[in-house]
């Protein structure tokens, strides 16, 4: 199978699951379904221009679920044995018993086509410390001989998604995944990089801790500037964790429950024209399983065509409440989230970043976010500040580093005044799930006030 993972394959996952079955059967229990994973990875970790940390982990877990009277839950277990198996299988019975009855619960679900996606890369698997080490040190050696220290971590491994129920759906999908974090860190001043790819020849560190040091260097004797609003050019990272913010609107259930910013507004203009955004597990520079936690194919989404908000997500529940095709977006029940798009693709444009910067007479360029809150959740404003290279633009080049700022920010209102966009790329972030997003021309955009650093 072209998505399995060597850590945990179809034949032991299906050998799994018939014990599991057994085991229901014995209790009398016929409707089954069962969730897998497994996952190894390591990770260097440096700071203070030093390696001082190598570990590494291996695990694995069973979800059991029944269904029986109306009612389900469900059981976890990190242990594969025979007793362990039965005994997770008693356990989750026990709490089947235990709960009310759902006159809305679906029986399981129906076995469909799930698309295979390639995302096993051996070399990513099998990286060592020494692999690891060999790239963090080159990185390190850079920032250093900047005058900076640098801190970050380099990680990959494997892991393995599978659901089997006895309804017949029987879907896995194992990939790898690496990563790379540097912060260079100066006496006033600091620069940051991050990327993550399935293969770790997709990613380049030394890339990274040359953009890291520049930003540090480029970014010193900062100086304070008024708030106010600003046209601001907004990186890869820096997009990803604000606008990421507004997805998880993007849910039936969400919209049922009267506590998404989409209600009342689906199939209206809410942003610009220039904003496409889709949610496609298939995309190339996307990373997760086809199928959702109740084995349903996940479908291509238009959540945003040319500014109007088309398509949310439906687990099979909300899809059943809605009369509609479940999205194949659902999280595993019992829950009380329902749904969500995870893969999410902003389109890009043709503008450089280095173009955005030489258009602006006066601005500000924002490397990434972090400390994101919600203030207002129907305006979907937002507030948090800038942090790790934010640089004043004075007729159309970098002038020199700034003070950070804190600001608040609606979403609707910045996703209406996108003048450029560069070229899509997958990026990464720290305040939310690693997405395809183009850095953003912003006019507008609110800064409230000066931080102290």
């Amino acid at each position: 199978m072209p998505g399995e993972c060597p850590i945990l394959s179809i034949e032991k996952s299906r050998e799994l699951f018939g014990s599991v079955q057994r085991a229901a059967q014995s209790f009398g229990v016929r409707d089954v379904e069962v969730l897998f994973a497994a996952h190894r990875g390591a990770l260097t970790r440096f700071a203070n221009n030093t390696i001082h940390q190598n570990v590494s982990e291996q695990g694995q877990w069973i979800s059991v679920r029944v269904l029986f009277d109306q009612k389900t839950a469900r059981a976890t277990t990190n242990r594969f044995d025979a007793d362990s198996v039965r005994s997770v299988v008693e356990q989750a019975i026990a709490l089947t018993k235990s709960v009310t009855p759902d006159p809305d619960l679906l029986p399981l679900a129906e076995p469909s086509p799930i698309p295979e996606i390639p995302r096993f890369d051996s070399a990513t698997a099998s990286a060592s410390p020494m692999d690891r080490s060999r790239a963090v040190a080159q990185a390190i050696r850079i920032v250093e001989e900047a005058g900076q220290t640098a801190a970050g971590i380099y990680s990959t491994g494997q892991s393995v998604e599978a659901i089997f129920n006895s309804a017949g759906v029987t879907a896995l999908h194992g990939e790898t995944m690496a990563q790379f974090s540097i912060t260079a860190m100066a006496e006033d001043s600091s620069g940051w990089a991050k990327g993550s790819a399935v293969a770790c020849g997709a990613i380049d560190p030394v890339h990274m801790a040359r953009s890291a040091s520049e930003k540090a260097r480029l970014s010193r004797a900062p100086r304070e500037v008024e708030a106010g609003r600003y046209t601001v050019i907004l990186e890869p990272a820096a997009v990803l964790d604000l606008v990421g913010q507004m997805f998880g609107d993007f849910s039936a259930t969400a919209l049922d429950d009267q506590r998404s910013f989409l209600n009342d507004r689906l199939g209206t203009k809410l942003f610009g024209d220039n904003i496409q955004i889709w949610d496609d597990v298939a995309h190339p520079l996307q990373a997760g399983v086809p199928f959702d936690g109740e084995g349903v194919r996940r479908r291509k989404l238009a959540l945003v065509d040319a500014g109007v908000p088309r398509e949310v997500a439906y687990a099979r529940s909300s899809a059943r409440k809605a009369g509609v095709e479940p999205t194949g977006h659902g999280f595993p029940v019992p829950n009380e989230i329902g749904e969500a798009p995870l893969n999410i693709v902003i389109a890009g444009g043709s503008t450089s970043i280095e173009q955005m910067i030489a258009s602006t007479a006066r601005g500000v360029l924002v490397t990434r976010f972090w400390y994101i809150r919600e203030v207002d959740p129907f305006a979907k404003i937002m507030t948090g500040m800038t942090r790790d290279g934010t640089f004043l633009i004075e007729d159309g080049r970098l002038t020199r580093g700034l003070r950070n700022f804190r600001f608040n920010q609606g979403l609707i209102e910045l996703l209406n005044n996108v003048e450029a966009l560069s070229p899509a790329v997958r990026a990464s972030g720290e305040e939310a799930f690693d997405m395809v997003v183009p850095a953003m021309k912003v006019r507008d955009f609110h800064f409230t006030e000066v931080t102290r650093f």
